[in-house]
């Protein structure tokens, strides 16, 4: 474990030692105007980005981010052109990418590695990449600087979770409930009690993310996480409205979790 953390975490820890709550909207790259959606929750609040890589077969994705990944696919939408639209971004808050292992497999470790790190993205979620599987890809993140955050389940036994803290970096993604990303009547009370153990076990930022609904939902999160990772709820309104929606709602969810 290296004495410096990366720039996504060092900010995290920055903000939460100023007891800020952080904020990380998802957006699928590659929809027409994904960029000016970034840019609109950059300015309404947003602590970082995260940024959707569309796959074929995404199987932690509900029917929201699969419409839009199926949508971005269809207007051409591939990482490389993903990570190009991105080198536009300057939005001065982190960028991270979301994607699946099959993609990472298929650039090679080090090239997709220095891919992120040539379009101006510091941060990588790979939700199918088992801690036991991750050596190869976490050393060749590690070496070119690109951190690579963990996700940790609801179902994971106590003795695990100190071991996937200790290789997350930028933070640690909480999974909040078992099943497909998606909007929800009510945050599951898998939720709060996974954070609740996980910041009992590590000084990596917490952040929630996966049926974080609305803002009501985010500000209860936050009682226990040090943030909160929205996706569906952000990207259904995307689809709905364009880039001004997604800036209203980030901005809704920010004065929420501020007070």
């Amino acid at each position: 474990m290296s004495d410096t953390f990366g720039r996504m975490e060092t900010e995290f820890r920055a903000k939460r030692a100023a007891g800020r709550k952080l904020l990380v909207p998802y957006l699928t790259g590659g929809l027409a105007g994904w960029q000016d959606a970034v840019r609109a929750a950059a300015a309404a609040g947003a602590d970082a980005i995260e940024i959707g890589i569309p796959f074929s077969d995404p199987v932690m994705d509900g029917p929201v981010i699969q419409q839009a990944s199926q949508m971005a696919l269809e207007q051409g939408a591939t990482p490389v052109s993903i990570l190009q639209e991105a080198r536009d971004l300057d939005v001065g808050i982190p960028l991270a990418v979301m994607t699946y292992y099959n993609t990472v497999h298929h650039a090679g470790h080090e090239r997709f590695a220095a891919q992120l790190l040539g379009a101006g993205i510091v941060a990588c979620i790979v939700p199918d990449l088992p801690l036991e599987e991750s050596g190869p890809w976490c050393v060749a993140a590690d070496a070119a600087g690109i951190e690579t955050v963990m996700l940790a389940a609801p179902t994971a036994p106590d003795e695990r979770l100190p071991r996937v803290a200790a290789r997350a970096r930028g933070f640690l993604y909480s999974v909040g409930l078992l099943g497909v990303t998606g909007e929800r009547a009510a945050l599951a009370s898998t939720a709060s009690a996974l954070a609740r153990r996980l910041k009992a076990i590590t000084d990596v930022p917490v952040l929630v993310g996966v049926g974080v609904s609305n803002a009501a939902q985010a500000r209860e999160a936050c009682e226990v996480a040090d943030g909160v990772v929205m996706g569906a709820s952000v990207v259904r309104r995307m689809l709905e409205g364009g880039p001004d929606a997604v800036g209203a709602f980030v901005a809704e969810v920010r004065e929420e979790i501020s007070h």
